[in-house]
């Protein structure tokens, strides 16, 4: 320690032993016990995050494991359309209930909270991150093996607080071929090796097309960018989804948890692995 230490470890840069690290960490609702928490994550919107997000819960409730979604994206929530859910979810005294889809996966969503399903959310970064926090804090989860959050895209005030306040094992990063979002892919990876959570792999949606009369495989938005990426950053885990009009039409649907294909079975294998 400095002889003209200010004792104020916030404004220092030094590293000595005297330095006193500040925690963020937010204990879940008493009557939850989640042992894994995984946040499935883009630097930008509209590459299918949500759809990963519910089929790798899918597939872990089909391995046995409980299983559990937070819809951290606030403004745009859309894991209930997927799994068909329309009720409200409820609450006591004690807190609220995350709402159970068809095979028993727990979600909870604000679209499980508003009067309206297409009632938009015309609110500040605070208070989105703040409704995010409390979805942890506040929800009764029971026991949960893994819980996926699915984030809002970029990386500003919601994922800020995901990761502070949230304890995450590992994130799942999804992009889109194009040049373009590997350099918004590489955004989001730099966020997490700040944050000093682990990349467990990533996921490129609408990677290609498989043509029904020939079964050749046509990348209609050109050569896929994602294996130079995770060389890069030293990523071991890469899974590619097609365009699947199948899943689109069960998300539709609400019935994503019929869904088959092996796309993401090694990615949760990883996360098994955690």
């Amino acid at each position: 320690m400095s002889e003209n230490c200010s004792h104020n470890c916030q404004s220092c840069g030094k590293d000595c032993s005297e330095r006193t690290a500040q925690s963020f960490l937010e204990k879940p609702h008493e009557m939850s016990k989640i042992k894994k928490v995984i946040g499935v994550v883009s630097g930008k919107g509209g590459v299918g995050k949500s759809l990963v997000t519910s089929l790798l819960a899918v597939l872990a409730s089909r391995e046995g494991h409980k299983t559990a979604i937070l819809d951290a994206d606030i403004t745009g929530p859309s894991i209930p359309k997927a799994f068909g859910i329309h009720e409200r979810a409820e609450g006591n005294e004690d807190g609220i209930f995350p709402v159970n889809s068809k095979t028993g996966i727990e979600v909870m969503s604000l679209n499980l909270l508003t009067e309206n399903e297409t009632d938009p959310v015309v609110w500040r970064g605070p208070i989105i991150a703040g409704t995010v926090k409390q979805f942890w804090t506040d929800v009764m989860w029971g026991d949960v093996d893994y819980m996926f959050i699915d984030m809002p895209p970029g990386t500003g005030d919601v994922p800020l607080t995901v990761f502070q306040s949230i304890p995450v094992d590992g994130i799942v990063i999804v992009a889109s071929p194009q040049e373009l979002v590997g350099m918004i892919v590489e955004k989001a990876v730099k966020m997490a090796q700040m944050m000093h959570i682990p990349v467990i792999g990533l996921v490129e949606n609408m990677s290609y097309v498989t043509c029904p009369d020939c079964g050749k495989e046509i990348r209609i938005f050109g050569e896929s960018h994602v294996e130079a990426i995770a060389e890069k950053h030293n990523v071991k885990n890469i899974a590619k989804l097609p365009i699947e009009p199948k899943l689109a039409a069960a998300c539709d649907a609400g019935a994503i948890e019929l869904f088959e294909g092996d796309w993401l079975n090694d990615m949760l294998s990883a996360i098994e692995a955690l």
